[in-house]
C-alpha cells in the first residue's frame, strides 16, 4: 500500500511518514497543495489513499479534494484539520473527503480510520444501478429519474448509491453515518437529516410515486 501525505507542517508530515512506514505502508510526502497535486498525478496508479491537511499553501485542501473528484480520481481521502464544528465537517466531507480527523489526534485513531477507508470496495461493483425509474451511472457520476437528470452534491450521490445498493432494506441511521462519515453518531445526527431532506426533494419532488420513506425510530428505506 502506498500513501500520499500532503501536510504543510513538515515536522508532522515526517512524523506521520515514519509512523506509517513502521506499519508497513510506503509513504510519499508533499508540503503544499501544488506539490501534492503534481505527485498525485505522477503516481496516480501507485497510490491507494491520500492524507491531506485542510489548510495547505498554494492549493487548499478543499480545492485539492474537489479537483480530484472533478477529474474522476476516486482515491480515498482523509482530511486533517483543527476545525471541529459540524459545519466544517460537512464542508470537508462534501468536498469529496472520505473521512475527517480533528487535530490533535492519536496515531492509532488515524490508523483505524485509514484501515476503514482502505477496506471499502471501489471498483468491483456494477457501473450502473437501477431502482424503478431511478438510475445511477457510477462511471459518469450522473443520476436521473424517468430520464430527467438530477444535480446532486457528492455526498447526496454517495447517499443515493448506498440506498440503491440496498433497495427495500431499512437502513439504520447508525449504518448510514458509519458508512459515509465514520464519526460518532451523536455528533452528526442532524447532518444526516439535512442531507436526506435535500436528497428526497431531488428524487421524489414532483413525483406521485415516492421512493424514499422514513421508518420512524430506525432510519430510511428506498422502495424498489
Amino acid at each position: 500500500m502506498r500513501l500520499l501525505v500532503i501536510e504543510d507542517n513538515e515536522k508532522l508530515a515526517q512524523s506521520l511518514k515514519r509512523g506509517l512506514e513502521q506499519e508497513g505502508y510506503a509513504v510519499d510526502t508533499a508540503f503544499d497543495g501544488e506539490a501534492g497535486w503534481k505527485k498525485l498525478l505522477a503516481g496516480l496508479e501507485d497510490y491507494n489513499l491520500v492524507i491531506m491537511d485542510l489548510t495547505l499553501p498554494k492549493i487548499g485542501g478543499l480545492d485539492l479534494c474537489r479537483g480530484m473528484r472533478k477529474e474522476g480520481i476516486m482515491l480515498p481521502v482523509i482530511m486533517l484539520t483543527a476545525r471541529d464544528t459540524v459545519e466544517d465537517k460537512i464542508i470537508g466531507l462534501d468536498s469529496g473527503a472520505d473521512d475527517y480527523v480533528i487535530k490533535p489526534f492519536s496515531f492509532d485513531e488515524l490508523l483505524a480510520r485509514l484501515r476503514s477507508c482502505l477496506r471499502r470496495p471501489r471498483e468491483s461493483l456494477p457501473g450502473e444501478l437501477k431502482v424503478k425509474d431511478l438510475t445511477l451511472d457510477l462511471a459518469g457520476a450522473r443520476a436521473s429519474r424517468g430520464g430527467v437528470e438530477m444535480q446532486l452534491t457528492l455526498k447526496e450521490f454517495r447517499l443515493l448509491e448506498y440506498f440503491m445498493r440496498h433497495p427495500n432494506q431499512v437502513l439504520l441511521r447508525e449504518q448510514i453515518i458509519g458508512h459515509l462519515w465514520d464519526f460518532d453518531f451523536d455528533s452528526v445526527s442532524n447532518v444526516l437529516d439535512v442531507h436526506m431532506k435535500n436528497l428526497r426533494k431531488k428524487v421524489d419532488g414532483g413525483y406521485e410515486d415516492k421512493l424514499f420513506e422514513t421508518v420512524r425510530g430506525m432510519g430510511y428505506r428506498l422502495k424498489g
